[in-house]
């Protein structure tokens, strides 16, 4: 088949990386408004540089992945329903829930899948805890903790445009608890605080956050996130039942030192990046990307499954702003 990608960025390059080297992609067509990364990107990977996303959409592609900054989403995933091309975009659907709605009214009213790029999804962890839970390994769920630390911060540019932490980065979080648990968050509490760098806090955002979910069952969910973790970048999850306890991310590269005497593990390098932590499940999801435009699956990651995450972020927000509980009713109806 033959994929288009808007947007080469990084990310953008790493799925034209990662798309050149499936079996199902034939060719790949590219753009990006700085014509040097798409440039760049077709001599790395092979490929056809096309100007505009109008020409990308022109060029006889069948699906497309949207790699653009977060503003352009939305028109471009209305632009590939209006071809009627399958879509691939990266988290956020749109800059705002009120512009998410929107695209999911879009959505809705075509016969046009769109998946949206939420890749612990496809993490072999996160699908075997996923598994356990929906066989009933685990008993009744009481208690689950997720858990994402980065290395460092992002630029202050992108911390500025990003709408916070919540919804940047605790987003991903929101979402594989819906998808492990296959429950519902109805109530949030947020807390969090600043103690790195000064331009988080002059963007009016929080470096290190925790958050309370209270899922649809009554089990308690607890969300730790921070910009700042210097021995690498940490992503795991702890269900714990009533009939047994499991963990995502607890292996030889978890970048966390035990001080227990005799205790060797984990012995490995830690992982420092997200690409590297997540390598294969970036392949796996841009795997089922091919077979959702062969039309071989359905969407693993429908924008109303993205939008839900994103409502627990709005949630999260809220109540950091206004240090009080925040039922996610709430967050919708405003």
């Amino acid at each position: 088949m033959r994929i288009g990608i808007l947007g080469l960025g990084r990310i953008g390059a790493f799925h034209a990386e990662t798309l050149s080297r499936l079996d199902a992609v034939e060719s790949l067509v590219l753009t990006d408004p700085f014509a040097d990364a798409a440039k760049a990107a077709a001599e790395r990977f092979g490929g056809e540089v096309v100007d505009s996303p109008e020409a990308l959409l022109g060029a006889g592609v069948d699906g497309i992945v949207i790699a653009a900054a977060t503003d352009a989403h939305p028109g471009l995933i209305l632009a590939g329903l209006e071809a009627g091309v399958p879509v691939f975009c990266e988290k956020p659907v749109a800059g705002t829930m009120r512009e998410g709605v929107e695209v999911l009214k879009a959505v809705e009213g075509r016969d046009v899948p769109v998946q949206i790029g939420y890749n612990r999804r496809f993490d072999a962890g996160f699908a075997a805890a996923r598994a356990a839970v929906r066989a009933g390994e685990l008993g009744r769920l009481h208690t689950v903790r997720s858990t994402t630390l980065d290395p460092a911060p992002p630029p202050a540019a992108y911390v500025a445009a990003s709408g916070g932490i919540f919804r940047d980065c605790a987003v991903h979080d929101f979402d594989v608890i819906r998808w492990v648990t296959g429950r519902e968050v109805t109530e949030v509490y947020a807390v969090g605080g600043n103690r790195g760098a000064e331009y988080i806090r002059e963007a009016g955002d929080a470096d290190t956050t925790g958050a309370v979910l209270t899922l649809d069952d009554g089990t308690i969910a607890v969300v730790s996130n921070s910009r700042h973790n210097s021995r690498g970048y940490d992503v795991r999850m702890e269900l714990h039942g009533f009939a047994d306890s499991i963990a995502v991310g607890l292996e030889d590269k978890l970048p966390l030192r035990s001080v227990e005497p005799g205790v060797t593990f984990p012995g490995g390098t830690p992982h420092d990046f997200f690409m590297d932590r997540f390598a294969a499940a970036y392949r796996a999801e841009l795997t089922a990307f091919t077979e959702v435009v062969a039309g071989s699956r359905p969407s693993p990651c429908t924008v109303a499954d993205a939008l839900e995450a994103g409502w627990i972020a709005e949630a999260c927000t809220l109540s950091l702003r206004e240090h009080r509980p925040v039922r996610i009713a709430e967050v919708r109806a405003s």
